[in-house]
């Protein structure tokens, strides 16, 4: 679907991804919609995609995910990149913001329980990192940050949402969202977080998702 956000004078179109099938006894992005925030990312520069996550290669049962990825250097294939849904570790990563790369096959699982990830290629400058930081300081429950070297100068948000009451019956896996944004910009990314954050498919509680958080091993 391709809409028209009227920015500057200029007419910029927004793309929003609706792939897969629109039965309702399947995966359907017709269902459990979320108003997306094309407005106020398309005015910031970002690209705003949902996309269904590709299924689990192991059947329909509750941790067929996690089969996906037993180990931490399994090869797991997503539906975006970075990952916005699909494949993971059984083990999430510890809730926080990180100076160094944490391993996507764990941070899927962050996504599972409801978290809005910040991902930033190496090539964006130390000020604007500072700036996703002091973002993430604002409000940081469910929230979580990594580098990701190969989006170069460019910076990611990315959400999996969906209905826990539906998750892996007939098909249904929720839908991820992901927006590439040339910079940091603080309406857009507040919308961002608004409009997804806490509504991963497993309906995880926002207050098990506290800064700390996490796995002991």
């Amino acid at each position: 679907m391709v809409s028209g956000v009227v920015v500057g004078g200029a007419i910029v179109a927004v793309v929003l991804v609706l792939v897969g099938v629109t039965n309702k006894k399947k995966n359907s992005p017709l269902n459990d919609s979320i108003p997306a925030p094309t407005a106020q990312l398309a005015a910031a520069g970002c690209t705003l995609k949902s996309v269904l996550p590709l299924p689990p290669t192991h059947g329909d049962h509750p941790s067929a995910y996690h089969a996906d990825s037993p180990t931490l250097t399994t090869k797991v294939k997503w539906s975006t990149d970075p990952p916005s849904a699909g494949g993971h570790y059984p083990l999430w990563a510890i809730w926080g913001f990180y100076d160094t790369p944490v391993n996507p096959r764990r941070v899927v699982h962050n996504e599972e329980h409801g978290g809005v990830i910040i991902w930033w290629g190496d090539e964006v400058p130390a000020v604007t990192v500072a700036k996703l930081r002091a973002f993430y300081d604002e409000s940081p429950v469910a929230m979580f940050g990594t580098p990701y070297p190969r989006l170069g100068s460019k910076i990611a948000l990315t959400a999996w949402t969906g209905n826990p009451a539906r998750y892996y019956v007939h098909g249904y896996y929720g839908m991820g969202h992901i927006a590439i944004c040339p910079g940091f910009d603080a309406k857009a990314f507040t919308a961002f977080r608004d409009a997804y954050r806490g509504k991963g498919p497993e309906g995880i509680p926002m207050s098990a998702d506290e800064p700390g958080m996490g796995p002991t091993t």
